[in-house]
């Protein structure tokens, strides 16, 4: 429930947060209701009646027990039998023993209807899923097994070799090659006599044919691929090769391997070389496309897919080898070099679907729709960490076909392969095996994970851990002697990785696993076979909803269909865990039994079952068996205590919306039981009505004074809107008694009263008023949903009807009613309309707030209904006339009325009478907490009703301080002064807004005399100099200067009173320059262009004088600002002098012309200061230090001063300059060595001096260095003679009697002083100089690169006709003559040509 607003922040005040009207589901009730009820983890598995263990070993990554919160994807189990007999460590010693050949290391695997096993030897281990050995291929010494695939009925086994040799076994013999291919050589290549591998050249892949088993295909690491037809002539082998992919190389540069001989074979050698480079022609993963379950038309072409690191390439075999299909890979996949070289591919074969393939257009035929047939072969390949996905489909179409001997022409029917792009997208890593899982899901290992996608929606489905290094490689014999890179070795287990039937078979370093990808109902069997039936029910509910992690194996894709099935398992499941919680069994089985016989506390496990089964029934929207059997079988063991709290929370959140009857009465006896009645109106609040008992929750809310409840309870069960306005009603007067019994009674019985008691009543009192604004406004109480438009129609008539009748009224009506009374005694009189006064009596602004709400529903347009906005005008203006009214109670209904009168005129009519009474009823109340809301309100009534009596009306609204409306009128009638007052008078405007408006008042004024403002606007303003002043001196004195500058002089009279700082603040507005004022000052800075000249001459020199003694730093910037003629110089002077502003004494002298003088001043100035600075050091007090920084900083004032001096007549020539260079800078160093001597002379000799001495000193040097600085410095210094200045100091210094040997080591100090400096700062320059030539020339040449890489404007030429290549003007009118002759052609070597020119030069070429 939104709570009802507090009358000082109602919709009758200036400023009222306006409550939205929207309609809101929250309550107060639910502010502390937030009951969780997510499901814990489940404790069924803890009561299993038998403790069971899984027979399944664990995954070859040796994880820790699964966690709750982890999700089992993958179910592995350990192929025991060929584990113990390919890695067994007694195997191998039994074959040394016995002298029986030795099993070796596994290298590859295939799985197809039979488990194949290649060897490091050579041998091949064929095993049933039985793990029984079917076959064991002899060793022939052909080196070990790098590929291996199993025919489509299972009955041969192809192997290529490491080196390049490939075998066919026959699964039912296989003691001796049933076919049997050797490599070649480049020799017998070039001969023309045979082609195949070359000796050496490691087999990769190998494949058979459709569902021949003399028909293969190879592929070596050369790149090179074959096409194996393996017949027979007359007993004799007759193998026909032919090459489909790849070219031999120039030369056999193969080494010899380390390998045995093979009797029967050449002894030739064959090894990889040491780390053999890798080619863009190897071949990295190849297959022929395996039949399916169902014929396709596309297996008629035998097709065959190759992967290199370059392309993919589709070629068919039948009815004529063709290519049918090359990709090339794009720059941006495989980021990383190494990453280029791998790759894999993966078919998935047609399926029986009927699915109707719509054929493309050939263009030399005619097209058709092909037949029904299976669902599409598919196939899914990728580099580096991106995969691509092709459907492959024929297309059939008619064809002319000429007899070469005839002539005679035919159409025959001919089809063609089509391959179309059916999807692509980047998974996190890179690919290193790829499978088919079923023909929605594809099977991919990176290096670090297992991952299963969805190839319709290109979406992840699952993901785990696993690292792949585990897996076998048969590249890792080969890292012992460098001939491959361990990183490359390991990654290679495309091999290590099958799928067969929806089973995985990984070949790992230790083990053979086989596992599943987990369906839907294997992960709920998983959860039912540990006994946590209630994670079972929440995983089969996140599957009917759609939002479970994980793949949806096994579940249909439509949704209807899903949740058949899924709803059924669910029901099925929650059965199964009532009936298990509550067998005998297992409530006496072990699982109730501790150590310390203390038992179990099994509370959890009947609190989350209640929680899980209401979620599950929420979902299938069928609550019979939560209702029924559920709560059965916790009411016949004595436990619906538990059941009922469980299920509360989902009723106060909304979730389940009906609850039977009998189960509503024992949760409300459960909360009365309890004492928590508040827990009880939560309920009825958020539950249906019809599940209520309507006499028990009447009871319980009138014993426990729920009003809350109540009024729901009335309104949405009995559709009764009258009755709770009754209840409150009489809350109302019993509070209103009490409040006149304190009030008349004495202190001893109002020490009697329960005043808590009346605060109670009081808060429930006041919910007639929400109340009434949802009513009203067509909202329930009090959730605030709106109700449906009849019931809506009917509670505003009856609620109107009652409240606004003209006199008591029996309730409710019929027989059996009872008059509701309003009066405060018990036999008083009633009034007219008793219940409308009632509430005004209550709270006049709370009701008038409700009504100002309800006003704005279109109910009240209608006024043939009885009640309209003008008859409830009407009743308030006749309560208005009460004679003991309180007064703020009239001023509340006169700001309700006047706003509400213009708002809506149409409906609202009321005699201008009766508005003047409101508008002087809003005037003449004092209150000043009020004063802006009636002032508003005033605001409104004026815009639609114009008084008479203007003149009384104005005084009126003077002495209530409705100043804005006053400057309306003023402005309309152009009375400046008064608008002035109006002004100024208003304490609610700010200081910036006041004299924005006064400066527009003023400028308006003016305007309209031509300039001069009319006396009496001057008189207002000189009559409020002082409050103007009050609110800002900066404004006042921009505004007086602006308009009025005659009252400068009784404006300063007025600021002799106030401190010395609002009288500089005063004077700098006007004369002050821009650099004066602070950054952030709050002033608004009126003189831009010089100081006023409007400002008396003596206030001039008042603002240099209090400049000096306020702000004595900034004294000379000021002076640079004014003109000559602004000022007295001779005064200015003086009054620096005064002040000790020395610096800027100095510069008026030499400003007046007067450069000796100025520098006689500094002297002066300079020796004054050294005798203070003197004084100060030998004083040592608590202020010495205070003193010598100030006498530090006026010497360092008045030597800038008198440098800036010098070095303005340094500029000048020689001989314009009447005093010679040299004399006044040897005057000012004099006084500055002076200066120096005169403060040693004190300092204690042959002790440290103190740290206050020692900067003094430092200073004083510093000094007289920036001084010699700023001679060298200065353009005429070739003039004067350094040696003989510096002699002219040294004699100088014997005149004033200083010792010789004090004398010299000051010289010595301060020249050995500047010496460093400029040592310093040429090395800083040489730094500078060699990082800026540094960073010019890194600049030049990022500069000269970015330009090689563009034209040069010399290469805009053709290099063919000599002429520019681009021309505006023939290219525009090339454009409009339709020329297409104009394009211009770059050449690689970057040499530019005209198109036409390029033709014509290379048909040039051709005729020679």
């Amino acid at each position: 429930m939104r709570p009802f607003l507090h009358p000082t922040v109602s919709r009758l005040r200036s400023t009222t947060p306006q409550a939205s009207r929207s309609p809101s589901v929250g309550s107060v009730g639910t502010l502390n209701s937030q009951l969780g009820i997510s499901t814990p983890a489940s404790h069924f598995s803890a009561l299993s009646p038998t403790s069971s263990q899984s027979d399944l070993p664990q995954a070859h990554t040796q994880q820790t027990a699964q966690t709750p919160t982890e999700r089992e994807v993958f179910r592995w189990s350990q192929l025991l039998n060929i584990s113990d007999l390919i890695y067994g460590k007694h195997a191998q010693k039994a074959a040394a023993v016995l002298g029986t050949p030795v099993t070796g290391s596994p290298t590859v695997l295939a799985a197809n209807g039979l488990i194949c096993i290649g060897t490091d030897t050579g041998r091949i281990l064929v095993f049933d899923f039985k793990q029984n050995l079917k076959c064991d291929d002899p060793d022939k010494s052909v080196g070990a097994v790098t590929a291996l695939a199993l025919s489509y009925d299972h009955t041969y086994v192809a192997s290529g070799h490491v080196s390049g040799h490939i075998q066919l076994f026959d699964v039912q013999n296989p003691k001796t090659p049933a076919r049997f291919v050797p490599p070649t050589t480049l020799a017998v290549v070039a001969s023309g006599r045979e082609e195949g591998h070359l000796a050496g050249s490691r087999i990769v892949s190998v494949g058979f044919i459709a569902g021949r088993h003399t028909a293969l295909v190879s592929a070596d690491d050369s790149g090179l691929a074959f096409y194996h037809s393996l017949g027979k002539v007359l007993f004799v082998d007759a193998t026909d090769t032919l090459r489909i992919l790849g070219k031999y190389p120039d030369e056999d540069t193969r080494e010899p391997v380390d390998e045995p001989p093979v009797p029967g074979l050449s002894t030739v050698h064959h090894t990889f070389r040491r780390r053999r480079v890798r080619k863009a022609h190897t071949i990295l993963s190849m297959s022929p496309l395996p039949l399916g379950p169902s014929p396709h038309p596309t297996d008629n072409y035998q097709l065959i897919a190759l992967l290199t690191p370059a392309k993919l390439v589709v070629v068919g075999l039948k009815p004529t080898p063709k290519t049918w299909y090359r990709a090339h890979r794009e720059v941006d996949d495989g980021h990383v070099a190494r990453l280029r070289f791998k790759g894999t591919l993966a078919w998935f074969p047609s399926i029986a679907s009927g699915t109707v393939i719509q054929s493309t257009h050939p263009p030399n035929g005619k097209a058709r729709t092909s037949q029904p047939d299976g669902m599409l072969p598919m196939l899914a390949y990728g580099w580096g960490n991106v995969l691509h996905l092709l459907r492959i489909s024929e297309s059939r179409f008619m064809q002319d076909v000429r007899n070469a001997k005839t002539g005679k022409v035919t159409s025959v029917e001919v089809g063609r392969i089509v391959i179309q792009e059916a999807g692509k997208w980047t998974i996190g890593g890179d690919v290193l095996a790829l499978q088919w899982l079923n023909v929605n899901q594809i099977l991919v290992l990176t290096s670090v994970t297992l991952e299963v996608y969805d190839v319709h929606t290109i979406r992840l489905v699952e993901h785990v851990l696993f690292d792949a290094w585990t897996l076998m490689s048969p590249l890792l014999g080969h890292t012992i002697n460098g001939s491959v890179s361990y990183t490359d070795a390991v990654s290679e287990v495309s091999h290590s990785m099958r799928v067969y039937k929806g089973k995985i078979f990984l070949l790992g370093q230790h083990e053979v696993l086989v596992g599943t990808l987990l369906t839907w109902a294997d992960r709920v069997l998983s959860f039912v076979e540990n006994g946590d039936f209630l994670s079972a029910i929440e995983l089969t509910r996140s599957y009917y909803v759609g939002e479970a992690p994980g793949n949806r194996n096994g579940l249909p894709n439509n949704l209807e269909e899903l949740r058949e099935v899924v709803g059924d398992k669910m029901r099925d499941l929650m059965v199964a865990s009532a009936r298990y919680a509550f067998s005998e069994d297992r409530m006496t089985d072990a699982t109730h039994a501790t150590p310390d016989g203390r038992g179990v506390d099994r509370t959890s496990l009947f609190e989350h079952l209640v929680v899980a089964c209401a979620r599950a029934c929420q979902e299938l929207d069928d609550f019979d068996f939560l209702f029924e059997d559920l709560y059965s079988y916790y009411d016949d063991h004595g436990i619906s205590k538990i059941f009922l709290q469980q299920l509360e929370p989902f009723v106060v959140d909304g979730k389940i919306h009906y609850v039977p009857p009998r189960l509503t009465q024992r949760i409300v006896r459960l909360h009365q039981e309890n004492n928590r009645p508040d827990l009880a109106e939560r309920l009825i609040w958020h539950i249906d009505p019809d599940c209520l008992d309507i006499n028990q929750a009447i009871l319980l809310c009138q014993q426990y004074q729920l009003y809350d409840a109540l009024v729901y309870v009335y309104t949405r069960a009995l559709k009764d809107y009258v009755a709770p306005i009754v209840e409150l009603l009489t809350l109302m007067r019993n509070l209103q008694r009490y409040r006149k019994a304190r009030a008349e009674a004495s202190p001893t019985y109002q020490l009697l009263i329960n005043e808590s008691a009346i605060e109670g009543t009081a808060v429930n009192a006041y919910k007639i008023f929400p109340y009434l604004a949802n009513v009203l406004t067509g909202l329930t109480y009090p959730s605030e949903q709106p109700l449906p438009e009849d019931e809506a129609l009917s509670a505003k008539n009856d609620v109107y009807t009652f409240l606004f009748f003209g006199r008591s009224s029996v309730w409710p009506e019929g027989e059996g009613g009872q008059l509701v009374l309003t009066s405060d005694e018990e036999n008083g009189v009633e009034p007219t309309y008793p219940y409308a006064r009632l509430l005004v009596r209550f709270d006049a602004e709370a009701f008038l707030h409700t009504l100002d709400l309800a006003f704005e529903d279109h109910y009240l347009n209608d006024e043939t209904q009885g009640i309209s906005r003008l008859v409830i005008v009407k009743i308030l203006v006749e309560i208005l006339s009460t004679p003991d009214l309180p007064q703020s109670d009239r001023t509340f209904i006169n700001i309700f009325i006047a706003r509400n009168v213009p708002k809506y005129p149409q409906f609202i009519q009321i005699a201008p009478s009766v508005l003047h009474s409101i508008l002087i009823g809003l005037a003449e109340d004092g209150d000043e907490s009020t004063r802006e809301d009636r002032q508003l309100a005033a605001e409104f009534l004026l815009s639609a009703y114009t008084p008479h009596e203007s003149d009384r009306i104005v005084g009126l609204f003077e002495t209530a301080g409705f100043w804005r409306i006053l400057r309306t009128w003023h402005r309309n009638d152009r009375q400046w002064a008064a608008l002035i007052n109006a002004y100024l008078n208003d304490a609610d405007l700010g200081t910036t807004e006041l004299f924005d408006s006064l400066n527009d008042v003023l400028k308006t004024a003016s305007r309209e005399t031509k300039g001069d403002l009319p006396p009496h606007v001057v008189d207002t303003v000189s009559i409020s100099l002082s409050l103007l002043l009050r609110n800002g001196v900066a404004s006042t004195a921009a505004l007086i200067d602006r308009y009025v500058p005659a009252l400068h002089e009784e404006a300063w009279k007025t600021l002799e009173s106030r401190p010395s700082a609002d009288q500089l603040v005063y004077l700098r507005e006007l004369l002050g320059s821009p650099q004066s004022f602070d950054e952030g000052d709050p002033y608004v800075h009126y003189n831009r262009n010089g100081p006023s000249k409007r400002l008396p001459p003596h206030l001039r020199q008042t603002y240099i004088s209090l400049l000096c003694e306020l702000r004595p730093y900034s004294v000379t910037t000021e002076l640079r600002y004014f003109s000559p003629d602004l000022l007295d110089w001779k005064q200015v002077v003086e009054r620096c002098e005064a002040h000790e502003a020395f610096d800027a004494a100095v510069w008026s002298l030499d400003w007046q012309g007067d450069t000796r003088a100025a520098l006689s001043k500094a002297d002066s100035f300079i020796s004054q200061l050294a005798s203070d600075l003197s004084s100060s050091l030998a004083s040592a007090d608590e202020r010495t230090e205070r003193s010598v920084d100030r006498c530090l900083s006026q010497l360092e004032a008045v030597k800038s001063a008198a440098v800036e001096i010098c070095l303005q007549r340094s500029k000048l020539s020689e001989q314009q300059e009447a005093l010679p260079l040299e004399e006044i800078w040897f005057q000012l160093l004099s006084s500055q060595v002076n200066c120096v001597h005169h403060v040693a002379i004190i300092l204690p000799s042959g002790e440290p001096l103190s740290p206050l001495a020692e900067r003094v000193m430092g200073s004083l040097r510093s000094s007289i260095q920036e001084t010699f600085s700023a001679l060298m410095s200065a353009s005429s210094f070739k003039v004067i003679s350094f040696p003989r200045l510096f002699k002219r100091l040294v004699d100088a210094g014997r005149t004033n009697h200083v010792s010789q040997g004090a004398q010299y080591n000051e010289f010595r100090t301060i020249l050995t002083g500047m010496l460093e400096s400029y040592r310093s700062d040429g090395e800083m320059l040489i730094i500078t100089k060699h990082l800026l030539a540094k960073d010019l020339f890194v600049s030049v040449q990022e500069l000269f690169k970015a330009r090689s890489r563009g034209w040069a404007p010399s290469k805009g030429i053709c290099a063919t006709c000599k002429q520019r290549v681009y021309s505006a003007e023939k290219s525009q009118a090339a454009e409009i003559e339709g020329d297409q002759e104009t394009g211009i052609i770059v050449s690689r070597t970057g040499a530019i040509y005209h198109k036409k020119c390029l033709q014509s030069e290379e048909a040039t070429n051709a005729i020679q």
